[in-house]
């Protein structure tokens, strides 16, 4: 379920220890590489502009795509290609449904600054997806566009701990579903008022519902689509050493950054256009 949001649903006890294990993380490698192959050959991955990858940590940027897919795939072949391990952040509420331990056991960890922190004082690879739970659930009207609202906070951590900013896009996994109905309609239609009725809706974050889809073949499962992710240029973001910028600085670079993905998007959207998949997949697409 997607739970109502709760600004401080976990106590400061809970959020410290889950910063010491997010340091203590062991990348489980067999894992990873199984889940590697199965991608390769599900959602074929094309990469580019890995030499724009500073070769020291950094704070990914990008958008991101229904249900979270893409993140299980850039996280997996960055490791495979690169021996990088990216740490990706996720919103609270994966973490109040019980899916908490499940994705901390895979370097997933929750999105706060004090965990971030310890991560960027221990040098880590961190993917941060502005748009969050927000971009995960948008509708299919909506994809490949970035929901950022007024978030800052990324900025405002690379500033603090010295982090440069790697932009990056990618496509594919926003065409994996058809959306039947959108997440927003859903309370409004006929299955929705009776579960209002029934009072099994109070609780739900109503603005990142899910839209109901249909996947491979009308199924849940996710259709085949190929995957094309782009790297930009690393943005330097002035500060570090604990420094605190002004809000002139977060908004320019949260600007430049946001500039930087949309033009990634755009580039991979052409590129996919001009790589036509095999007859199977496309009568799977």
């Amino acid at each position: 379920m997607f739970l109502q949001h709760n600004d401080q649903p976990f106590s400061s006890a809970e959020i410290e220890a889950w910063a010491a294990q997010a340091v203590d993380f062991e990348v489980p490698r067999d894992e990873f590489e199984r889940l590697h192959r199965l991608i390769q050959w599900y959602f074929p991955t094309t990469l580019v502009g890995l030499e724009n990858i500073p070769p020291g940590p950094t704070l990914f940027v990008g958008n991101h795509s229904l249900y979270g897919i893409d993140a299980v795939i850039l996280v997996s072949e960055m490791l495979h290609r690169t021996g990088r391990c990216l740490r990706v952040t996720a919103d609270q509420f994966f973490f109040q449904i019980g899916l908490g331990e499940f994705m901390r056991k895979r370097g997933v960890v929750l999105a706060n600054p004090r965990i971030c922190s310890a991560l960027m004082e221990a040098g880590e690879d961190i993917v941060v997806y502005p748009g969050g739970a927000f971009e995960s659930t948008k509708p299919e009207s909506l994809k490949y566009s970035l929901q950022w609202r007024e978030r800052y906070g990324f900025v405002r951590m690379a500033a603090r701990h010295g982090y440069t900013i790697t932009p990056f896009g990618m496509v594919g996994p926003d065409d994996c579903y058809d959306h039947v109905l959108e997440g927003p309609a859903l309370l409004e239609s006929a299955p929705g008022r009776l579960l209002t009725r029934l009072g099994l809706t109070h609780s739900l974050r109503k603005d990142i519902l899910p839209p109901v889809s249909l996947g491979l073949l009308g199924t849940p499962l996710p259709k085949p689509q190929p995957a094309f992710a782009a790297f930009g240029k690393a943005i330097a973001v002035p500060g570090g050493g604990g420094t605190e910028v002004g809000e002139d600085v977060l908004r320019t670079v949260r600007q430049e950054t946001a500039q930087r993905i949309d033009e990634l998007l755009h580039d991979m959207l052409l590129l996919r256009a001009q790589q036509q998949p095999g007859w199977l997949r496309r009568w799977f697409l």
